[in-house]
């Protein structure tokens, strides 16, 4: 396979295999102390699918914005495969781009084993994974920035497309006879946010209006979106693009007196109570525990065994998959354990 316009096939030197001994170990992860020693109990059965290779670093580099609880998914996930893979995972994030290029170069300072970013303004980070690259600092990406993994030379991409995922809701709005959807953005700039409300239109045979409001200020959000509700009595469907913001949509129809219905992207413990209430319609699941555990579990198997999910040349698609009334229930159980 030709991958020379990426350089990804020769850009790290993967660490050879080794073999798995008898009785594994298994070591925990946390954010900054790298988290505690293994622990050995002679019981190889018990311990199967632990690793007892050594220690990596690997960092997690998101721009989750302060209180969003969809990250919190994330670093689950993400955190599992370091407990089983035995490696220090270090965990940091900021939603301004310029601050989360300065967190991704200071895990290239640290000379970490390996990197997993976002790529929510992919641009900012140009520089600084170019410079992970010539570090040999092999570099993974998730949930933000399928378009854009490949230019950037990453060797992975885990996550959704979120313009197929865009185009399935509208078909959703569709099928449930929306009319007037409202496409609520909580953050400005962020390429995937934007894909989901421009996918929505393509397949949306209603009318679709955007609404940027600021994330980080939830009563600025329900005011917001309290105001326009009131404003324009046609909406019927309330689009947000993560659960948060859906539970705080849901409180501004009540308040506004609208008839209009919520649905949402993306999915917490929260939001599948929601569901069964029928406070919210329906949600699309882009999985991002899988995204997390995916990630770390990808630059393990490629230090100590060279592979590249996708071969390198295709991302590993983790939704989109919709939750409504049908099968909530049991997608219910596992989010309440924090892992959908």
């Amino acid at each position: 396979m030709d991958r020379s316009s990426h350089g990804r096939s020769r850009r790290f030197a993967p660490a050879v295999a080794l073999a798995a001994a008898a009785a594994l170990t298994l070591a925990g992860c946390s954010s900054s102390s790298g988290g505690k020693k293994a622990d050995e109990d002679g019981d190889s059965g018990a311990s199967a699918g632990k690793a007892n290779t050594p220690r990596m670093t690997v960092a997690l580099v998101t721009h989750q914005a302060p209180g969003d609880t969809f990250w919190d998914i994330v670093r689950k996930g993400a955190e599992a495969a370091a407990a089983k893979d035995n490696i220090k995972l270090v965990y940091s994030a900021d939603p301004n781009a310029g601050n989360q290029a300065n967190l991704v170069q200071n895990a290239v300072d640290q000379k970490v084993d390996g990197i997993a970013v976002t790529l929510a303004k992919p641009d900012a980070l140009r520089s600084v994974l170019g410079k992970a690259e010539k570090a040999g600092i092999p570099v993974v990406g998730l949930n933000s920035g399928l378009a854009d993994w490949q230019k950037l030379g990453l060797m992975e991409f885990f996550g959704q497309d979120e313009s197929v995922a865009g185009e399935a809701f509208g078909k959703k709005l569709n099928e449930v006879g929306s009319k007037k959807a409202l496409c609520v953005i909580h953050e400005q700039g962020n390429v995937g946010l934007t894909q989901r409300c421009d996918g929505l239109k393509k397949t949306f045979e209603g009318s679709v209006e955007n609404l940027y409001v600021n994330g980080a200020d939830k009563p600025s959000v329900k005011a917001t979106v309290t105001a326009k509700l009131q404003q324009d009595s046609a909406i019927d469907h309330v689009v947000t693009l993560g659960a948060p913001f859906a539970m705080t949509a849901v409180q501004s129809v009540d308040e506004s007196g609208s008839k209009a219905r919520v649905a949402t992207f993306d999915l917490n413990k929260e939001l599948t109570g929601a569901i069964e209430k029928g406070d919210i319609e329906f949600a699309v699941d882009q999985q991002p525990y899988l995204q997390g555990y995916l990630a770390v579990d990808g630059l393990w198997l490629y230090k100590n065994n060279g592979n590249y999910s996708g071969g390198g040349e295709q991302p590993v698609l983790t939704g989109p998959a919709f939750v409504d009334k049908s099968n909530v229930k049991a997608v219910a159980e596992f989010a309440s354990k924090g892992t959908r």
